[in-house]
């Protein structure tokens, strides 16, 4: 029978994970949705592959994996089935089937990540916002976060031992904006760099600080030098918002 491709839409807290890639002898989303889905294959191996990979402790709102199956018929029933056999800190919230050539990594135009801080106390959002107080200038963070559509190197914001043929990034939209908690960032890009959410972050604190001008913010992104630019952020306050694709409206998921 021939197999059908199918892309799941779900979300997750990374507190409790290595990461999405799989480790061994470590928890992580991968091998969580892979164990379920070869037991609902009847133990027939199941592989599933992402949209991207986050690291430790990194949580995702809004991410995409695609698997291939003969056996989906009730598509709700499967989603069902996934939810009541995953831990609760993986939510499946759609199934979707899309054509055999597909592809959750390959075919995304575009990814944004949100970084959460508050800046009170929260003894509720801990693990997935980052507790920093001081007072930043945000005008001038989101002055930098301009610099950043127009340059395409990024090789500064990127961990030194990384497996990438190059390092540029077409950056779409940066942004920093005031909520009830605190701060978000938010930037959109066609594809991201290892820690390269977690160093601009670090780095445009220092803006905040008034530690850092704008000059030497292009100094930084000329570089390509990581160690020209701030320290990495918490992982616990980097969510996956979303994963744009060609064939997938807005509306879904």
């Amino acid at each position: 029978m021939n197999k059908k491709r199918y892309f799941l839409q779900l979300s997750y807290k990374g507190t409790n994970f290595f990461g999405w890639q799989i480790q061994p002898d470590h928890p992580t989303i991968q091998s969580e949705l892979e164990r379920v889905l070869t037991a609902l294959h009847k133990n027939e191996k199941t592989e599933i592959v992402g949209c991207g990979r986050t690291d430790t402790g990194v949580h995702a709102s809004k991410y995409y994996a695609h698997f291939d199956s003969h056996l989906v018929e009730d598509i709700e029933h499967w989603r069902y089935k996934m939810n009541t056999m995953l831990p609760q800190d993986i939510s499946i919230h759609e199934i979707i089937p899309v054509s055999s050539e597909a592809h959750a990594r390959f075919d995304a135009d575009a990814r944004t990540y949100h970084y959460f801080i508050h800046t009170e106390k929260d003894s509720f959002i801990h693990d997935i916002s980052w507790y920093y107080k001081p007072d930043l200038d945000i005008e001038k963070m989101n002055n930098a976060c301009l610099l950043l559509l127009d340059h395409e190197d990024f090789e500064c914001f990127s961990k030194v031992k990384t497996e990438v043929n190059h390092f540029r990034c077409d950056i779409k939209q940066a942004l920093w904006v005031r909520s009830d908690k605190g701060l978000i960032f938010s930037i959109t890009a066609n594809r991201f760099l290892r820690n390269m959410v977690r160093a601009i972050v670090g780095t445009m604190l220092e803006i905040g600080l008034n530690k850092m001008n704008e000059d030497e913010f292009k100094k930084v992104l000329m570089s390509g030098d990581r160690s020209q630019a701030g320290q990495s952020v918490p992982a616990r306050g980097l969510f996956l918002a979303d994963i744009a694709y060609p064939y997938i409206s807005k509306t879904q998921g």
